[in-house]
């Protein structure tokens, strides 16, 4: 697997983490990808199996939505927003990078 294509991968999954429109304080949102959204962003379908596939997947998804239940208080949203965009990071990296 090429370290590059991961990257670019991780970097585009960061790119779907956005704030969401909430008045109940800071809140993360995550337009999960599907296959065909790994495919039409022409990722290598081997690399999108061992991810969507993987048992670390979900979990990465609920850390991403509780980011900000972690946050501290005087985080800023973009702070916060930024602290998400990292579990992405964290996740592929660690796990696709071996």
């Amino acid at each position: 697997m090429d370290k590059d294509e991961i990257k670019r991968m991780y970097e585009w999954i960061q790119s779907r983490v956005t704030l969401a429109d909430t008045s109940d304080g800071i809140a993360i949102s995550f337009d999960e990808p599907d296959p065909d959204d790994f495919s039409d962003a022409d990722f290598d379908p081997e690399l999108v199996e061992l991810t969507l596939e993987s048992d670390w997947w979900e979990e990465m998804v609920i850390d991403i939505v509780e980011t900000p239940d972690y946050a501290e208080p005087n985080d800023s949203a973009d702070q916060v927003l930024e602290y998400a965009r990292d579990v992405v990071k964290e996740y592929v990296a660690k796990r696709l990078f071996t």
